[in-house]
C-alpha cells in the first residue's frame, strides 16, 4: 500500500451518472488484485474531508481504470477531473477475490459490475489458461434498476463470456431481479460441481445470491458494498457481522471490517 499522486489519463462519462477514470500509475497495475480498492481524495480542499473508495474496475499496463457513479458530493468532484491532472490515491487496499481456474458465474448488481470485469479479464487472459489454450466458461448475470444502468456486458461478451441481463422495469432483459434469473438458470442445468460464483452489488442481492449457492452447493464469493472512510480498518466504521462458533465468547455476534477484511468474503462467512 502506497499514497501516490498519479496522472489522469482518462476521465469519461459512460452512460449519464456513471464515469470511467483511468488513471496511470505502474505501481498500482504491478500490486493491484482484481477485488481490491483504492482511496482517492476527491478535492484539494478540506471539503469533503474524506476520501471515496472506488474499486479497481480494469488492470492495464500502466496503470488502472476505476467506474464510479456519481451519488454524492465527492463523486460529482471527481466527475469533473480532467486528463492531465494529477489525483492523491492510497491503494491498493482490501482483499481480493481468491481465483481458481474453474468455470465461473458472475452476479452484478448496477454498479456492482465494477471489479467483476477486472476479475474477467484476469480469468480470461491467465497464463494457466493461455498455456493450455483453455477457454473459460464465464457466465455473466447483470441486473439493473433499468436499461440504461445495465454496464459493461460488452466488455464481457469481448471475452468470450455468455452475458445474461435483467432489469426491474423490463426496458432491457427480463422484467424482475437478476438473482431470480440466476436460480432459474442454475437449477435448470447440471452446472460444473467445480464452479465457482463471484458477486457484487447490494447488500439485498448478494443475500440472494448466497442462499442460492448454499442451495446449489457452489462455494462464492462476495464483494461488499458498504461505505467506508479510512480504508484500512481504524475508524471502525465499516462492520459486518459474521457467524462464529468460538464458546469462549459471550454472544454469538462478531464482526469483521469490510475495508481491511473484505470486502471480498466467502458467502457462507456472512451472518446474513
Amino acid at each position: 500500500m502506497r499514497q501516490l499522486k498519479a496522472r489522469i489519463l482518462l476521465n469519461k462519462e459512460m452512460v449519464k451518472g456513471f464515469y470511467k477514470m483511468q488513471i496511470e500509475s505502474l505501481y498500482l497495475a504491478r500490486k493491484i488484485r482484481p477485488g481490491q480498492f483504492v482511496e482517492v481524495r476527491c478535492s484539494e480542499h478540506t471539503d469533503p474531508f474524506l476520501r471515496r473508495p472506488l474499486g479497481c474496475h480494469r488492470i492495464l499496463k500502466n496503470g488502472i481504470e476505476m467506474l464510479y457513479e456519481i451519488v454524492g458530493k465527492g463523486t460529482e468532484l471527481l466527475s469533473h477531473k480532467r486528463p492531465g491532472e494529477a489525483i492523491d490515491i492510497i491503494g491498493p487496499l482490501g482483499n481480493g477475490f481468491t481465483i481458481d481456474h474453474r468455470p465461473v458465474v458472475l452476479v452484478a448488481g448496477g454498479i456492482g459490475v465494477a471489479p467483476l470485469v477486472a476479475l474477467a479479464e484476469r480469468l480470461a487472459f491467465s497464463v494457466e489458461r493461455i498455456a493450455y489454450r483453455k477457454k473459460p466458461k464465464i457466465d455473466v448475470f447483470i441486473g439493473a434498476c433499468k436499461k440504461d444502468h445495465i454496464l459493461c456486458a460488452n466488455d464481457f461478451k469481448k471475452l468470450g463470456a455468455s452475458v445474461y441481463v435483467a432489469t426491474e422495469d423490463g426496458s432491457k432483459g427480463p422484467k424482475g431481479l437478476i438473482t431470480d434469473f440466476l436460480e432459474d438458470f442454475l437449477s435448470a442445468i447440471r452446472y460444473p460441481q467445480n464452479a465457482m460464483i463471484y458477486a457484487c452489488g447490494p447488500t439485498g442481492m448478494l443475500k440472494a445470491v448466497a442462499r442460492i449457492a448454499e442451495t446449489e452447493r457452489i462455494p462464492c464469493q462476495v464483494s461488499l458494498e458498504e461505505r467506508m472512510a479510512c480504508g484500512v480498518g481504524v475508524c471502525l466504521g465499516c462492520p459486518v457481522k459474521v457467524k462464529t462458533n468460538d464458546e469462549r465468547r459471550m454472544t454469538n455476534d462478531e464482526y469483521k471490517m469490510v475495508c481491511k477484511d473484505g470486502p471480498v468474503f466467502n458467502a457462507e462467512e456472512i451472518a446474513w
